[in-house]
């Protein structure tokens, strides 16, 4: 196993990570392609805006996509990964990807984290790459695959439910030779729930923070929240930030989101307010 600095030591509860697409059909809205320039501006002006970690990802995975061959993805990220060579990244980078070859190209140009929609199932090689790079690695609930995780997603107790899947791969990382301490939780908001399951998800928090391992929580645009303010994806910031909020309250570590200077922004005057509700 590769020693090295902690891949978690960005994080300090709460914790922004930015979103950057590098897809046309990004779900971020306005369907741009952004170049290696584009995105390496976006990465250092969520930096500068008070993200902790930036998200790097060449897949859309929002209901109805289909999946992105690897081969794809490294083209797509290709030039950013060489930028990055050249000028590294002011903040700590994760790279959204399932695949293990995409993962070790964004590890070789800077980034700490894998996060895996799969949480390991998608390529049985992602994890034993993880533990030898010394890497962190969000492990992610998805019921089904985006073409058709929401046709009619179903559960007994979405919240124990997801809970024991993720106690599970925990496991499965466990054996691979990843530490639990370099490991981040996701209940997958979205991936396979309807409405009721994600509001339950998200009031369940404290559940799933008794395995152990720090919460990302990833609601920004989603259609939950289009479904709660009848809003369509441009027109979701507020309630993004709103949702937002209410899972730090609930004990999310990290909040995965688009308009990062306004949930930092919230989160400092929340925390402000609110002494003592969050760690």
């Amino acid at each position: 196993m590769t020693g090295g600095p902690d891949p978690l030591g960005w994080l300090r509860v709460p914790s922004v990570m930015g979103i950057v697409n590098v897809t046309p059909d990004s779900f971020a809205g306005g369907g741009l392609s952004l170049d290696a320039e584009g995105a390496w501006d976006a990465i250092a002006a969520q930096a500068a805006a008070g993200a902790a970690i930036c998200d790097v990802g060449a897949e859309s995975t929002k209901p109805g996509a289909e999946r992105v061959p690897a081969s794809e993805q490294l083209r797509r990220l290709g030039p950013l990964r060489d930028a990055l060579r050249e000028r590294p990244a002011a903040v700590a980078l994760s790279v959204d990807t399932t695949h293990a070859d995409v993962a070790e190209a964004m590890l070789d140009a800077g980034a700490v984290v894998v996060n895996d929609v799969s949480a390991g199932r998608e390529d049985p090689r992602l994890m034993p790459l993880v533990a030898e790079r010394g890497a962190g690695l969000v492990l992610m609930h998805m019921q089904g695959q985006p073409r058709d995780m929401q046709d009619d997603p179903r559960y007994d107790d979405v919240v124990e439910d997801v809970r024991a899947f993720l106690g599970r791969r925990m496991d499965a990382a466990a054996a691979a030779g990843v530490p639990a301490e370099r490991l981040m939780l996701d209940p997958g908001i979205g991936f396979g729930k309807t409405l009721a399951h994600n509001v339950a998800l998200v009031r369940g928090l404290p559940r799933l923070a008794t395995l152990g391992a720090p919460l990302l929580v990833g609601m920004s645009r989603k259609g939950m929240i289009g479904a709660l303010t009848g809003r369509p994806i441009a027109e979701r910031m507020a309630g993004s930030v709103a949702a937002a909020l209410a899972a730090a309250a609930a004990g999310a570590a990290v909040l995965r989101v688009h308009d990062v200077a306004e949930t930092v922004d919230a989160l400092r005057v929340w925390t402000a307010l609110n002494p003592g509700e969050v760690a």
